[in-house]
């Protein structure tokens, strides 16, 4: 809208209003109170940032402080126990197998000889090997021979890798398996010794005379079983012969007694017997028809013939009786007792019965035999013995304690120890 003009045209432009003049004006009290509030809210501002600055630092002390503890001091502390205390140790190291004569033969070489299969006694004498190294038994030969206590004393204040004295077997077992180590290949059978020491004529000391320990065992292992396998085959060879004599004293006492040295030959012959005289009862019968249609019933020919036929009728049932074919009630002969007032067919079964026992126990003790010889060619074709193809070696530089790496073990070890704790204070200050 336009501004009205005065009478003369001239504008007439309305005065203007002050801002201070146009804002209310407020109460000083007013002004007091947003004062105390700008001022208690610096206040509270500055609190704040200061406990928090607070709490940062606990927080960061005590991870340092963890860093520090399970860390720094650990992982310095061990450095220098590696670099200045800890004496330097020696290895001996030997190379072996256990092999069997039987499977050396056919071997070209020696490489051939030792990468042949073998068998599974082997494997499993190359594992007893193992365990008998390991064991408290080693550990006594050994100790009695060089006193593992001098041999392992602790020099100067190195007491970490020394062995004290007076320790009880298992603690001392324990430091040996750590001085001793015992690698198998089972696909090729060789065995790999290293035996650790303070000087390097010790180590190869011990490590020949474990070879020589362990040779010894599988010695003993092979004549063990060389002497078990014989005293079977000898047990076998007593229980058949005695058999044997069992079963041919009495098949010559059922001789004695029945007076036939073959019952089937005496058997053979009364049946040839019963048969001729069935033929001549046959023929007899033949001429009593023939006479009968001649004759009279009452002629002297008819009678004789007729007494004939009588007679040897009854000596064919009496020797039928005799051979088992007459009556179902005749006696059997089952021991050589019951041969009196048996039949020959009783006396036959009973003569096959000590024939076949007879000839069981001949091929018993036959094939007994044969296992005896068998077992003695066994035993002596698959002896066992040590192969021993790297003499134990005579270290020039030491190569123990591995000092970078157990000290890279300790800080490792460390670092998963404090980085756990700080884990674990982190999840709980979150949850309180």
């Amino acid at each position: 809208m336009a501004n009205p003009e005065n009478a003369a045209g001239a504008k007439i432009t309305p005065p203007k209003l002050d801002a201070a003049a146009a804002k209310p004006k407020q109460h000083p009290n007013v002004r007091i109170l947003e004062g105390l509030l700008d001022e208690s809210k610096k206040k509270a501002r500055a609190v704040r940032s200061k406990r928090n600055m607070s709490v940062l630092k606990i927080r960061h002390l005590v991870i340092i402080a963890g860093f520090t503890a399970l860390v720094a001091i650990p992982t310095t502390l061990a450095s220098l126990y590696l670099a200045f205390v800890a004496q330097d140790q020696y290895h001996s190291s030997s190379s072996f197998a256990v092999r069997s004569i039987s499977s050396a033969i056919g071997a070209s070489d020696i490489m051939g000889m030792f990468t042949q299969t073998t068998a599974t006694s082997t494997v499993a004498d190359s594992y007893i090997l193992i365990d008998y190294l390991l064991s408290e038994r080693m550990l006594e030969d050994v100790d009695s021979r060089f006193d593992l206590d001098t041999v392992y004393a602790p020099r100067g204040a190195d007491y970490f890798f020394g062995l004290a004295a007076g320790l009880p077997v298992e603690d001392k077992l324990n430091y040996w398996r750590k001085m001793v180590t015992v690698n198998f290949d089972h696909s090729s059978g060789i065995l790999q010794l290293q035996v650790k020491a303070f000087t390097p004529q010790q180590a190869q000391e011990i490590a020949g005379y474990i070879l020589a320990k362990s040779e010894q065992l599988i010695n003993e292992l092979s004549d063990k079983a060389h002497e078990e396998s014989l005293k079977l085959a000898r047990q076998e060879i007593s229980i058949a012969e005695q058999r044997l004599t069992d079963a041919r004293m009495a098949l010559r006492e059922f001789r004695d007694v029945s007076q036939d040295v073959d019952p089937v030959e005496g058997a053979k012959l009364a049946v040839k017997l019963v048969a001729g005289m069935e033929q001549e009862l046959a023929k007899l019968n033949a001429d009593l028809e023939v006479a009968r249609s001649q004759m009279a019933e009452d002629t002297p020919r008819i009678r004789v013939i007729k007494s004939q036929i009588s007679a040897l009728a009854s000596r064919i049932e009496a020797e039928k009786q005799r051979l088992g074919s007459g009556t179902t009630d005749a006696k059997t002969a089952r021991t050589t007792q019951d041969l009196v007032g048996s039949d020959v067919s009783g006396r036959l079964q009973l003569y096959e019965k000590l024939e076949l026992e007879r000839e069981f126990g001949e091929r018993t003790y036959a094939a007994a035999l044969a296992s005896l010889e068998k077992a003695r060619m066994d035993a002596t074709g698959k002896q066992r013995y040590l192969a021993v193809f790297i003499e134990p070696t005579l270290s020039q530089m030491a190569q123990y304690p591995q000092r970078l790496l157990y000290a890279l073990m300790v800080f490792l070890a460390g670092m998963f120890a404090w980085g756990m704790a700080t884990l674990v204070y982190y999840n709980i200050r979150d949850r309180a």
